[in-house]
């Protein structure tokens, strides 16, 4: 229901656009230039801000508020022998249960309390929801008519359709900015959490990773280990192995369609390379799984090297293959971007070719270069997928890149999977490898911030 009232109200601004874009035509026809403000494009503009914004935003707050509402309504509705000193977990499952039966999802025979509840629920949603569709419809006429009767031949539609985008660009920024603190906020509360149980010098320092646990009390096996040191270890291995592969052939390739290749070699070349960027992560697994990693093993086989089924040299290798064309766009746009009389010049000056890329181009494109290779460590330190597939799930502490090893992602996918409770250390480690590779993913961008400030400095 929420799809299509949003939709209604699309289709209500539009038609608000065109009365009064009819109301300003009217101004221009019957008076004459100089005594209308504002061309009838914007009276159709300020009338449709003022329909489509407040409702959308009703309809998101209403949405936002709504399930919170109906379930404490339900709560308060139940007798009070099931809810008087009840913890908040088996409130919890009251109202899962109570979900469950109005949604149909029976698996045994309910109390006649929670199918009354269910009852009311269903009730109750209704209710809202219509209630929802109502008050965003006639919101949305009553902006309307008072919006359309504002329109005079002097009323400044412009400023105020420029005014209300302002407003709309200023609150996107304040909720882009709240969003960020609120998850770095629920990354550092549950991080807490996790080093209130384990110390932070085991996690950071300790040279064992199983983060299996005990289930029950008089279980044996699966005391727990939290060394985070040999998911760091995989991480930067495979990471290296990746730029290793994408920084050469990404900076050469880029060079040569730069500075080498024909326009009609160039034409046919770079999109075929930014097609690369376009292909799934899933779909690069299988080509490591199906193809690198056979290749891999008979050459292993072949010169009597034994070799992993999962290696890091695999996914690393395909890794940095993925990463290629994000490095050479972001070294041809470098590239292109130094001024024509700085080449021109030190040609001028009788200096070769190759000369002039090193001597002169690579430096002033340098903070473009730098910050595309930065961005791109911190989009292999975060690539999980490829991971997954081709360099296996055990945080095996080894330099050997034809050893099987995991990485940080790799691990909190597999913490947060399954039936843990949330406030076990298994799970909370999850939010304690994103705090690090928050940490470090961070610092990467600051420092390519900062180089690339230094060098514009420099050359402009």
């Amino acid at each position: 229901m929420a799809g299509n009232l949003i939709l209604v109200i699309l289709v209500l601004s539009l038609v608000a656009y065109f009365v009064g874009q009819a109301q300003g035509r009217k101004f221009v026809y019957a008076t004459s230039v100089g005594e209308v403000h504002s061309r009838p494009v914007y009276h159709g503009a300020f009338v449709a801000v003022w329909v489509g914004v407040p409702a959308l935003l009703l309809v998101l707050i209403w949405l936002l508020f709504q399930g919170t509402i109906v379930d404490r309504l339900i709560l308060a509705s139940l007798p009070p022998s099931m809810t008087d000193g009840a913890s908040p977990a088996q409130l919890s499952l009251y109202l899962t249960e109570v979900k469950n039966v109005a949604g149909g999802m029976m698996f045994g025979e309910p109390s006649p309390e929670i199918r009354a509840a269910a009852d009311r629920y269903a009730a109750w949603s209704q209710i809202a929801r219509w209630a929802m569709v109502v008050a965003a419809l006639g919101l949305s006429i009553l902006a309307m008519v008072v919006a359309r009767a504002r329109l005079r031949p002097l009323f400044r539609a412009r400023q105020g359709f420029e005014r209300a985008l302002s407003i709309l660009m200023v609150t996107c920024s304040v909720l882009a900015i709240f969003t960020t603190i609120g998850i770095i906020g629920a990354l550092l509360y549950e991080a807490w959490l996790f080093f209130a149980i384990i110390p932070l010098g085991e996690f950071l320092f300790g040279l064992k990773w199983e983060p299996q646990i005990a289930i029950r009390a008089d279980q044996i096996a699966g005391a727990g280990a939290f060394g985070a040191i040999p998911v760091f270890v995989g991480t930067l291995l495979i990471a290296t192995i990746a730029m290793a592969v994408a920084v050469p052939i990404g900076l050469f390739s880029a060079i040569y369609l730069t500075e080498f290749a024909s326009d009609r070699i160039r034409a046919v070349v770079k999109p075929m390379m930014e097609i690369l960027a376009g292909i799934p992560t899933v779909v690069y697994g299988f080509f490591a799984v199906i193809v690198v990693a056979p290749a891999i093993r008979g050459a292993g086989m072949a010169l009597g090297i034994p070799v992993a089924p999962n290696t890091a040299l695999v996914a690393g290798g395909v890794m940095g293959i993925m990463i290629i064309p994000f490095i050479s766009s972001m070294t041809d746009d470098a590239l292109n971007a130094v001024p024509r009389s700085m080449r021109d010049g030190s040609l001028a000056m009788g200096a070769t070719q190759g000369e002039t890329i090193m001597k002169v181009l690579l430096p002033a494109a340098l903070p473009g270069i730098a910050g595309g290779i930065l961005l791109a460590v911190s989009r292999a330190i975060g690539e999980t997928m490829i991971v997954v597939m081709a360099a296996g799930l055990i945080a095996t502490l080894t330099f050997n890149p034809l050893d099987s090893v995991t990485t940080v992602t790799v691990q909190i996918v597999t913490l947060l999977i399954g039936d843990t409770e949330f406030d076990n250390p298994k799970t909370l480690a999850a939010f304690a490898l994103g705090l690090v590779l928050f940490v470090a993913t961070l610092g990467l961008n600051i420092i390519a911030l900062r180089i690339v400030q230094k060098y514009r400095e420099k050359y402009d």
